[in-house]
C-alpha cells in the first residue's frame, strides 16, 4: 500500500500532462470545424487551418518533452506516447502539414503553388511562436511538480556530439523519412498513419539509443535534456546539411527522376 502511495504523485502528474494533450487536441480539433464551416477564402482557410494544427503539434510536442525529461533511463513509456500521438495527430490533422520541409516537399512536387506555401509556411511560425507562450502560461499554473515557470524555451543545442555525426545521423533519419513519405503516398490512408507513427516511433528510439545524441526527428522533436549550445553558424550549417538537402536528395533519386521524365514524355 505505501509503495502504491508513493507513485500516486507520479502518476497523477502524468495523467495530468496527458489530460493536457488531449485537450489541446480537442479544442483544435472543435477550432477546425468552426474555420471549415465559416471560412470560406482559401487563404484565410489555408491559414488557419495550418495555424491549428502547428498549435496543436508544438504544444503536445513540448509536453512530451517534459515528460521524456522525467524517466530519461526508461524511454519506454515515452515511446508509447510518441506513437501514440503520432497516430492522434496523423487522424486529426488531415490537410495540413505542420512543419516546413512537407511544404517544402509539396511545393518541390508541384502540388502547392509558392504563394500557398509562403501562406503555409508563415502561419506554421506564428502557431510555434505562440504555442511557446501559450504553453508557458500553462506550465506556470504548477499544475504538476514539473510545471514550473521559470522553464527556459531558449534554443539550445540538439545535439552532443561532433558536429560531423550529428550531421550524418540527422540526415539518415530524415532521408528515411522523407522516402518513406514518398513512397507511402499510395498506400491506403488508415494504413499509411500507422507506418508513419511507427517510422516516428523508431527514428525516436534510435536517436535516443546513440550514445550522448539526441537528434530530432523530421516530423517529432521528442529531446532528451539539452545542456550545451552551438555557435549560430554551425547550428544553421547542421540544419542546411540535413533535412533540406535529404529532401532534395529524396525527390532527385534516380527512380524519381524517371518518373518525371516519362510523365514529361
Amino acid at each position: 500500500m505505501s509503495a502504491l502511495l508513493g507513485l500516486w504523485p507520479e502518476l497523477r502528474d502524468t495523467c495530468t500532462s496527458l489530460g493536457l494533450m488531449l485537450s489541446v487536441v480537442l479544442l483544435v480539433g472543435l477550432a477546425r470545424v468552426v474555420a471549415q464551416q465559416q471560412l470560406h477564402r482559401p487563404v484565410a482557410h489555408a491559414f488557419v487551418l495550418e495555424f491549428l494544427a502547428t498549435f496543436q503539434l508544438c504544444c503536445c510536442t513540448h509536453e512530451l518533452q517534459l515528460l521524456s525529461e522525467q524517466h530519461p533511463a526508461h524511454p519506454t513509456w515515452t515511446l508509447t506516447l510518441v506513437y501514440f500521438f503520432s497516430l492522434v495527430h496523423g487522424l486529426t490533422l488531415v490537410g495540413t502539414f505542420s512543419n516546413p520541409c512537407g511544404v517544402m516537399m509539396q511545393m518541390m512536387l508541384g502540388g502547392l503553388s509558392p504563394e500557398t506555401g509562403a501562406v503555409r509556411l508563415l502561419a506554421q511560425l506564428v502557431s510555434a511562436l505562440c504555442s511557446r507562450y501559450c504553453t508557458g502560461a500553462l506550465w506556470s499554473l504548477g499544475l504538476t511538480h514539473y510545471h514550473v515557470s521559470e522553464r527556459s524555451f531558449a534554443c539550445k543545442n540538439p545535439i552532443q556530439v561532433d558536429l560531423s555525426k550529428a550531421v550524418i545521423t540527422e540526415a539518415v533519419c530524415s532521408f528515411l523519412f522523407h522516402s518513406a513519405l514518398l513512397h507511402f503516398q499510395e498506400v491506403r490512408a488508415k494504413l499509411r498513419i500507422h507506418l508513419l507513427a511507427a517510422l516516428i516511433t523508431f527514428l525516436v528510439y534510435a536517436g535516443v539509443c546513440i550514445p550522448e545524441e539526441t537528434p530530432e526527428p523530421t516530423a517529432l522533436r521528442d529531446n532528451l535534456p539539452r545542456t550545451s549550445s552551438l555557435p549560430n553558424y554551425e547550428t544553421i550549417k547542421f540544419y542546411c546539411l540535413s533535412h533540406p538537402a535529404c529532401m532534395i536528395l529524396c525527390y532527385n533519386s534516380p527512380s524519381k527522376l524517371i518518373q518525371r521524365f516519362n510523365r514529361k514524355g
